[in-house]
């Protein structure tokens, strides 16, 4: 059996970009580790809050320990920097956010946690961060550097198959997609040539929505990401996509790997 850390910006983007590949992972033997750079400090604020005696970090943190336990999830850690805030906001300034951070000094932080479990392979996300969130890209950056510091081979940029959801766009009706969230088709994601790597994660995807819905202070029962019918969730969600950074995938090959361990046949 294999280890996969799986590196992510805040909490609930585990669950919304990740989750399914790490449910299927634990659920195959696999040693899953999860690690986040922030604590979402700048996330939506829920009702009553204050009254909990819990700061909104604190609140997150604990979200995404219940998600990591219902996606099976073997250790989870946080790298202590702070929510950088959407792009331009003025909190990208903010000394001490991830944004700031030093690729360095972070991809220290990260490739420590890589030797001690000796991951075999990490995930971060595409050089866009899928949609150009600072601490998205930031992901980006430190993640490749640690994993050249620590040797992980193998590595993976989750992104998201841009060409398919033009594509669920066109059949919105027949599927029941009344509101798709505002998206920018020329920067989102990665084009359809580009992804090596497709995980077929429809088996999992009960531990995928109870992990979305961990993070109820963020993800609502309302929101896009749970409220689609029981076919469209399956068409949004039913397959996580990754393109393979090392070793490279073969130049001219058509068929997309399925699995993010050679210990699985392909």
């Amino acid at each position: 059996m294999a280890t996969l850390v799986s590196f992510h910006a805040h909490p609930d983007d585990e669950a919304i970009a990740c989750g399914g590949t790490m449910a299927k992972a634990a659920a195959d033997g696999h040693r899953v580790v999860l690690v986040t750079a922030t604590r979402g400090e700048l996330g939506e604020v829920p009702a009553g809050l204050k009254a909990t005696g819990r700061s909104l970090a604190e609140h997150r943190v604990a979200e995404t320990e219940e998600a990591a336990r219902v996606l099976g999830v073997h250790r989870v850690e946080f790298l202590g920097y702070t929510d950088s805030g959407m792009a331009g906001d003025s909190a990208n300034d903010q000394p001490g956010c991830f944004w700031q951070a030093a690729v360095d000094e972070a991809a220290a932080r990260l490739a420590a946690i890589l030797i001690e479990e000796g991951a075999d392979v990490l995930t971060v996300y595409d050089a866009n961060g899928a949609y150009g969130h600072p601490d998205h890209i930031q992901v980006h950056r430190v993640g490749l550097r640690a994993a050249e510091l620590a040797g992980t081979a193998r590595v993976y940029e989750s992104t998201v198959d841009r060409d398919y959801v033009v594509a669920l766009m066109r059949q919105a009706a027949e599927l029941g997609l009344a509101e798709l969230p505002p998206l920018d088709l020329e920067t989102f994601g990665s084009p359809s040539a580009a992804i090596t790597t497709e995980i077929d994660v429809r088996e999992h995807l009960d531990a995928k929505r109870a992990a979305m819905a961990a993070h109820a202070s963020q993800i609502t029962e309302t929101s896009f990401f749970l409220s689609l019918p029981p076919d469209a969730f399956v068409a949004v969600w039913g397959q996580e996509c990754y393109i393979r950074r090392t070793p490279m995938v073969a130049a001219g090959a058509t068929e997309r790997e399925s699995t993010l361990f050679d210990l699985v046949p392909r």
